[in-house]
């Protein structure tokens, strides 16, 4: 595994063990009211990065360009404004963390989306 494809799978990876940690945490101190930003953070990226990469390194075509360079960036940017956003929200803040973090998600999916059309006229 390389290029986007490995990027994916090591902030998979890390994203995946930030999330155990944070359910340690909250398991030990018996306080899951951040249960959903948890909940997001290991969906989003634990889950739908490792299913990036694995994407990426299954059909190398889609991993050409700049399309895949810029769906990594903006799915950092996704799951690192959704995560903090809910867990503000949850403890009483504003939600425009939350609200951008939604819609860079939904930008994410979408660049993904384009990205697998795009590769089957590979």
């Amino acid at each position: 595994m390389k290029g986007i494809a490995f990027g994916f799978m090591v902030l998979a990876v890390c994203l995946g063990i930030l999330g155990m940690i944070w359910g340690i945490q909250m398991a030990a101190s018996q306080d899951h009211t951040l249960a959903n930003a948890h909940a997001h953070l290991n969906l989003i990226g634990w889950v739908g990065f490792a299913l990036y990469g694995l994407y990426y390194h299954v059909v190398p075509s889609a991993a050409q360009g700049r399309l895949p360079r810029l769906h990594l960036v903006v799915s950092v940017l996704a799951v690192g404004t959704i995560a903090p956003g809910i867990a503000i929200v949850k403890s009483g803040g504003g939600d425009a963390l939350a609200i951008l973090g939604s819609f860079l998600t939904l930008a994410s999916a979408l660049i993904f989306l384009f990205t697998v059309i795009r590769s089957r006229a590979a």
